[in-house]
């Protein structure tokens, strides 16, 4: 499905300003939304929206279907008179130019904690009961299974869940109905997070919407190995009879990696997807498709074939590729919920068969300028190969930011750029921007970093490193009026449509 000629923003909520330590759902985001109007941009980028795992990563969530309570605007809380003033005075080790998890979780935690108890003590008395109640009953399917495993990961202390007691592991009936009762108040505090998560993303995305932007979702196309997804549904995952991962996911030698990234995640067990006409797929993008317009799926390369890495490896040199469900999937899919906005994360090894059914669904691929002079002028990423069906960024959230490439491309990188784009890389950034906006591409999307022009210490992550990334935050007062006004300005000269008159397709 083609999009409209248009351009986007990525930025991540957990990066907008605000005053408890990490952006959010609250004035920061609403801000934003303002600024995007006023800049012409009908397209907001996140990244996927679920819990973070493992070095704080949202591509390592422990469910597929949950968000991330850590984004819930802990004003509104107070609004709804669960919180006190005093219980949002700013804690002194959070922070206004990065996001320190360790100090930014469990003060959210507490505050979400008191909340939910104020919440439970009124019961049917609050207002609100009700809808939380259908709330519940409406996601029952993901919410029941996804509270009870973090009630029990925090009960075992994280440890994988298959060291848990062989009941739970199992998931006999009887060890279920006890754990639920054991743990019932944990229950109802993940519950009440993702509630107040869903209410809060749903009304931002309704503010956006009406004001002509709409919001492009991600979709990792793995889960956490340590997962409520792979706990409760064991079968549609390639484990042994202890419950272990046999294989796992992660990509051969690369551009960012000479052992190649091994991700840990463990890899699907296609035929028992396909044994029940992939009931779980299609129920995981209808969830998506209620939380955001368009959705990116990231490693659209995994459909058609994914590099299967042996559990016991310590590194992706020694996997293989292994074929994947390709057009059955998305046949399944199509049939259920109808042609959907979908951009195809279509970077790295890309063989034939990718291609074939990337286009076979016409999902937009993508091009990132950052890669397009490591070659010559036959290289796919340059604006004369981009096509009109594609998404065009100068880099993504895995990139370094221009500015940074700059600063370390090849000396060949830097001759070849500078005579392709014109310029001595005095402005690179802002020459980067202008390029994705003139591309032929549809849509053109670019990292707020690159926009303000900053060094590498903005960047958000590094593909294979598992920690110490996803921390930046936009500086206060970064969106200027002035820096609105360049932002239409490209937007005219280049004919893409602001919000409000954005003709959206539909399935």
């Amino acid at each position: 499905m083609r999009l409209p000629r248009a351009s986007g923003i990525l930025l991540h909520p957990s990066s907008l300003p605000g005053p408890h330590g990490s952006g959010d759902f609250g004035a920061g985001a609403y801000g934003f939304v303002d600024w995007l109007v006023q800049a012409g941009v009908a397209l907001w980028q996140v990244l996927p929206l679920g819990v973070a795992g493992a070095g704080n990563s949202p591509y390592a969530s422990p469910s597929a279907f949950a968000g991330n309570p850590m984004l819930v605007d802990l004003h509104e809380l107070q609004a709804c008179g669960w919180l006190d003033a005093d219980d949002l005075l700013p804690d002194a080790g959070l922070r206004d130019a990065m996001v320190d998890f360790a100090a930014v979780a469990p003060f959210r935690e507490q505050r979400l904690q008191r909340a939910a108890q104020r919440f439970f003590e009124r019961g049917a008395g609050d207002p609100r009961w009700a809808d939380y109640q259908a709330f519940c009953v409406r996601h029952a399917g993901w919410l029941d299974d996804f509270a009870l495993f973090m009630a029990l990961s925090e009960a075992h202390g994280w440890i994988d869940w298959a060291d848990w007691e062989p009941a739970l592991v199992t998931r006999e009936p009887q060890a279920l109905a006890q754990a639920r009762e054991r743990h019932a108040a944990r229950c109802d505090f993940w519950r009440f997070g993702q509630w107040c998560f869903h209410r809060q993303w749903l009304a931002l995305r309704g503010y956006a919407n009406a004001r002509g932007v709409r919001i492009v979702g991600d979709a990792p196309i793995f889960v956490g190995r340590h997962s409520a997804d792979v706990w409760a549904h064991q079968a549609l995952f390639e484990l042994d009879a202890g419950a272990r991962s046999t294989v796992v996911a992660g990509v051969p030698p690369d551009y960012f990696s000479a052992t190649g990234q091994r991700w840990g995640n463990p890899l699907y067990r296609w035929s028992a997807h396909a044994a029940d006409g992939y009931a779980w797929w299609i129920q995981r993008l209808a969830a998506t498709f209620e939380l955001v317009d368009v959705v990116r799926i990231d490693h659209f390369r995994g459909f058609a074939g994914c590099w299967e890495i042996p559990a016991a490896e310590p590194t992706a040199v020694n996997g293989r590729w292994r074929e994947g469900p390709g057009e059955a999937l998305f046949a399944a899919v199509q049939a259920a919920l109808g042609r959907l906005p979908v951009i195809a994360e279509d970077l790295g090894l890309i063989t034939p068969d990718v291609e074939v059914l990337r286009r076979r669904f016409a999902f937009p691929g993508m091009r990132v300028l950052q890669f397009a002079f490591g070659g010559g002028a036959d290289n796919r990423f340059l604006p004369h190969y981009h096509e009109l069906d594609s998404v065009v960024y100068p880099g993504t959230h895995d990139n370094d930011t221009c500015v940074g490439w700059w600063a370390t491309a090849t000396p060949h990188e830097r001759e070849f750029a500078a005579a392709y784009l014109g310029v001595n890389g005095h402005d690179i950034a802002a020459t980067m921007v202008r390029t994705a906006f003139a591309s032929v591409a549809d849509t053109a999307v670019v990292a707020m970093q690159d926009l303000l022009g900053l060094d590498s210490r903005a960047r958000m992550n590094f593909p294979g490193q598992s920690s110490g990334w996803w921390t930046w935050r936009l500086p206060p007062g970064a969106l200027t009026a002035e820096l609105a006004r360049l932002m239409s300005t490209l937007g005219r000269l280049y004919d893409r449509t602001p919000p409000g008159r954005l003709a959206w397709p539909r399935g």
